[in-house]
C-alpha cells in the first residue's frame, strides 16, 4: 500500500463549462481509473483527493487553462501541482482512437508523460493579465464602433438627398452629434423609423467612443506604470506595449529565449528552402494580436525612424520583397524589447 502511494501520477484533464473529465495514468502510462467533477471549488477538490488515491501527484495536464480550465489550474498549482497547458490533441490520434471526454483526458495525461505539446500556462492575477482585460474589452468596443459608424453612414447614403446633405458630415463625431440630435424626418412610417434608426446608432457610436476614452485612459495609465521601460522604445503605444505584455504573461519565465517569444508572436522565420533556392518565409501561426501589434510598430519605424529605413533600403537593394523585410524587423523588434518585456514584468510583480 505505501509503495502505491509515493508512485508518481499524472493527471489529464478535458476542460468543460459545466464539467471536467480527469484521468490519471502512472509513471508507465497504465490508465488507472477517470472521474468526471462539476466545475466548481468543490469538484476542483474533489478530482485533487481522487487522483491523489492512486499516489502522489506532482504533474497535470489541463487542456484550455487560459479559459475553462483556469480554475481548477490556479486550484492545483496553489496545491503544488506542476500544471502544464495541453495543446490540441492529434488529429491523427483521434483518427484512430475516436473522440470522447475520457479519451481527450487521457491524451493530456500522456501528453504530459511525453513532455511533448505542453508548455507552463500563463499566470492571471498580475499587470500582464490586468492589460489583456482591457486590452480585448477594447477591441470590441472599436469592432462596435466601427460598425456602427458604417451602418449609420450607410443609412445616410441611401437616404433622400435633402436629408443626406442635412445630415451627412465627413467627420465621423460630427455626423453622429447631427444625428443624435435628430427629432423628426417626416410623419410617415419610414420617415419616422429611419429618425429613430438614425438616433439610435449615433447615440450608440458616442457612447462606445466615451468607453473607448475610459478605456485608453486606463490603458495608458497601466503601461506607464508596468511597461515603463517598453514604452519608452521608438514606436511602441499603450496598446502595442499592453498587447506585448499580456502576451508574455505574468511569469515570463515559461518564455526559455527571445526565440520563444518570437514564435509566441508568429514572427520568427520559417524555412521554405527548396532545391537550390535558400529562403524563409512568412510564419502564419503565434498570437495574431502581439503579430499585429509588432507590424505596427514596425510600420511606425519605417515611416519616421532614420536608423529603420536604412536598413529598409539596403535590404530592398539586396531584392528583399516587403513582406520578406517586415517579417526581418518584426524578429529584430522582439529582439529588441524581449528583455525589456521580462524587466518591466519583474518590477510589476515585485510592486503588486
Amino acid at each position: 500500500m505505501s509503495s502505491q502511494l509515493t508512485r508518481e501520477v499524472i493527471l489529464g484533464v478535458d476542460t468543460h463549462l459545466d464539467q471536467h473529465i480527469g484521468v490519471v495514468i502512472d509513471s508507465v502510462g497504465k490508465l488507472l481509473g477517470h472521474l468526471s467533477v462539476t466545475a466548481n471549488s468543490k469538484g476542483y477538490k474533489q478530482l485533487a483527493k481522487w487522483a491523489r488515491s492512486f499516489g502522489d501527484l506532482q504533474r497535470a495536464g489541463i487542456e484550455g487553462t487560459g479559459t475553462y480550465g483556469a480554475g481548477l489550474a490556479r486550484y492545483l498549482a496553489a496545491e503544488d501541482v506542476l500544471v502544464l497547458e495541453i495543446n490540441r490533441p492529434d488529429r491523427s490520434m483521434r483518427r484512430f482512437r475516436g473522440k470522447s471526454d475520457p479519451t481527450d483526458a487521457e491524451s493530456a495525461a500522456r501528453t504530459v508523460l511525453s513532455g511533448t505539446d505542453c508548455a507552463v500556462p500563463k499566470s492571471q492575477s498580475g499587470a500582464a493579465e490586468a492589460m489583456r482585460i482591457i486590452s480585448v474589452a477594447r477591441r470590441s468596443t472599436v469592432k462596435s464602433r466601427t460598425q456602427t459608424i458604417n451602418q449609420l453612414r450607410g443609412l445616410l447614403i441611401s437616404a433622400p438627398d435633402e436629408i443626406r446633405s442635412r445630415l451627412w458630415k465627413s467627420n465621423a463625431a460630427e455626423c453622429a452629434k447631427c444625428c443624435a440630435r435628430l427629432r423628426s424626418l417626416g410623419e410617415t412610417n419610414w420617415s419616422k423609423t429611419l429618425a429613430t434608426t438614425l438616433r439610435l446608432l449615433a447615440k450608440r457610436w458616442l457612447y462606445l467612443t466615451e468607453e473607448l476614452k475610459l478605456l485608453d485612459k486606463d490603458l495608458e495609465q497601466l503601461t506607464a506604470k508596468a511597461a515603463t521601460r517598453v514604452r519608452k522604445q521608438f514606436g511602441v503605444g499603450p496598446q502595442t506595449a499592453a498587447i506585448l505584455l499580456s502576451v508574455a504573461g505574468d511569469n515570463p519565465e515559461r518564455l526559455r529565449s527571445e526565440s520563444a517569444l518570437a514564435s509566441l508572436c508568429g514572427v520568427n522565420p520559417l524555412e521554405a528552402s527548396s532545391g537550390k533556392t535558400v529562403r524563409h518565409r512568412l510564419n502564419r501561426g503565434g498570437n495574431r494580436a502581439a503579430n499585429n501589434a509588432l507590424w505596427t510598430i514596425a510600420m511606425v519605424r519605417m515611416r519616421s525612424d532614420p536608423r529603420t529605413q536604412v536598413y529598409v533600403a539596403r535590404r530592398t537593394a539586396e531584392g528583399k520583397s516587403v513582406k520578406e523585410i517586415h517579417r526581418c524587423l518584426k524578429r529584430y523588434i522582439v529582439r529588441e524589447l524581449y528583455p525589456l518585456i521580462l524587466a518591466d514584468l519583474e518590477d510589476a510583480a515585485l510592486t503588486s
